[in-house]
């Protein structure tokens, strides 16, 4: 049978498991592959470009958005453009970087807020390029980019997770490895993907672009 959608997706695990006694269970195995996803996974389809963000001057600190996982890019829109550099957060705190007021240089991340240095002195509009967590699968929301293109990565992810509570150890090592090489493929074929068509040029500064 197909994997299309979240009702076909609780079929499939339940008849792979060969169990007709696990409705209530399937859902939270798939919310546990669902974290592990967002974890390991960094697919462009996980990528989100907000502009809407502004500094407010005096404040150093930014709500992350909600979802957020990893940052790719994050600069002020300002012209030229300033690259926002990231600092650890013990190195923010050595250099006591929030505690000067002017245009933002680097960033840290503590908790669930954006640290800026210096304090903005003024409002700014960012430029935030980051990974974002996969819409979950429900009821409301029967699908998402997981399912539709990579339907074994979520049967394979949730029988890993089922098997614990069924205490079946052994079934556990093959879905671990059929979802590794799942995982390794999709990710594989994202990364070649994204640099399909793309062409090296030589610049007249002997550099490439």
């Amino acid at each position: 049978m197909s994997i299309a959608n979240y009702t076909e997706l609780q079929t499939a695990v339940a008849n792979w498991l060969d169990r007709d006694d696990l409705a209530a269970r399937i859902p939270e195995f798939i919310s546990l592959c669902e974290a592990r996803f967002n974890r390991t996974l960094r697919l462009r389809a996980m990528e989100t470009l907000d502009t809407t963000v502004s500094t407010v001057g005096g404040t150093s600190t930014i709500a992350l958005p909600t979802g957020y996982v990893q940052m790719r890019d994050f600069h002020l829109t300002t012209s030229p453009l300033t690259q926002l550099q990231y600092l650890a957060p013990e190195m923010m705190v050595r250099l006591n970087a929030g505690s000067l007021q002017g245009k933002p240089l680097t960033y840290t991340i503590i908790a669930d807020t954006i640290r800026l240095g210096p304090t903005p002195d003024s409002a700014y509009t960012t430029s935030m390029l980051y990974y974002k967590t996969f819409d979950a699968l429900s009821g409301i929301a029967p699908t998402n980019w997981v399912i539709t293109n990579a339907p074994d990565v979520y049967l394979y992810g949730t029988l890993l997770e089922a098997e614990p509570f069924l205490m079946n150890d052994a079934r556990t090592q093959l879905w671990a490895q059929a979802l590794k090489e799942s995982i390794n493929t999709l990710q594989e074929q994202d990364n070649k993907d994204r640099h399909s068509g793309s062409v090296l040029r030589v610049m007249n500064t002997g550099g490439y672009y």
